[in-house]
């Protein structure tokens, strides 16, 4: 791990990095990637799914990271920022990243092993826009490894992350704007759209992310937002401050992430 965090930028302690890291690394050994392969990662954000691609690839495969936001975006550092650090490190020849860029208009004729989808899809603005990412999968690989939070939470103790997630959802559909959390997909709506997508499901399995630090982030988030749902209808005022307080739980760890592998 320190060879890798070492090609990252990083403000202050690496605490932070090192346990995302580690939950990043253990999704990849689930995906199955091997030396010399290449790899499409839509949604790369900073490059902490991106990074642990390019170890598993190996200086004989390619990594070829994509996003739709702009290089200024994020915080306390940016995606182009954190792609730069990369890109210039041991490892920066295995990855192409590309910024402003939706998959759905991005042009290329290369065919890759792997696409991977890695905690993104919260992003997609509706269902249709990621089952149209997914016929357009088709036609340049023949597997799709996708991981996002599990719903589906097993502890009392991932119930505030749950209730988090929802409020930044009803924050989303009432006020738009382009936050964090657009639309909240289980595990069974994307296994049936990759299956009418004509993927067949060929691995599913959920993994230990109880320890990462975005559970918290995401319940403070929701906690900031709170207020401006009192200002809406009844009914969402109603549901929001039933998971606000649902949401006051003394121990609160994060959601475990899921994962599917599909095929052509």
């Amino acid at each position: 791990m320190d060879h890798l965090i070492a090609c990252m930028k990083i403000i202050g302690d690496d605490t932070i990095q090192r346990t995302q890291l580690k939950h990043r690394l253990t999704l990849v050994n689930a995906f199955g990637i091997q030396p010399g392969m290449r790899v499409l990662e839509i949604g790369c954000g900073q490059g902490d799914t991106t990074v642990a691609l390019a170890e598993a690839v190996g200086d004989a495969g390619q990594v070829v990271a994509i996003d739709i936001a702009t290089p200024d975006y994020g915080a306390p550092i940016t995606l182009g920022e954190a792609a730069q650090t990369i890109s210039q490190s041991p490892i920066g020849k295995r990855i192409t990243f590309h910024f402003e860029t939706d998959f759905l208009t991005f042009d290329t004729t290369e065919h890759f092993d792997v696409v991977v989808l890695s905690h993104c899809s919260w992003y997609f603005k509706n269902p249709e826009q990621l089952f149209a990412y997914f016929n357009k999968m088709k036609t340049m690989t023949t597997r799709v490894c996708f991981a996002e939070w599990d719903m589906d939470y097993r502890e009392l103790s991932q119930r505030s992350h749950f209730c988090a997630v929802n409020l930044q959802a009803l924050y989303s559909a009432y006020f738009g704007g382009d936050g964090n959390i657009l639309n909240v997909f289980h595990q069974k709506q994307i296994k049936q759209m990759l299956m009418e997508a004509e993927f067949t499901i060929t691995k599913e399995l959920v993994l230990d992310a109880t320890y990462l630090q975005d559970g918290g982030w995401e319940i403070a988030y929701a906690k900031e937002l709170y207020p401006a749902l009192q200002t809406t209808p009844q009914p969402i005022q109603t549901m929001a401050t039933t998971y606000f307080h649902l949401m006051q739980a003394d121990e609160q760890k994060s959601l475990n992430s899921f994962v599917i592998i599909a095929n052509i």
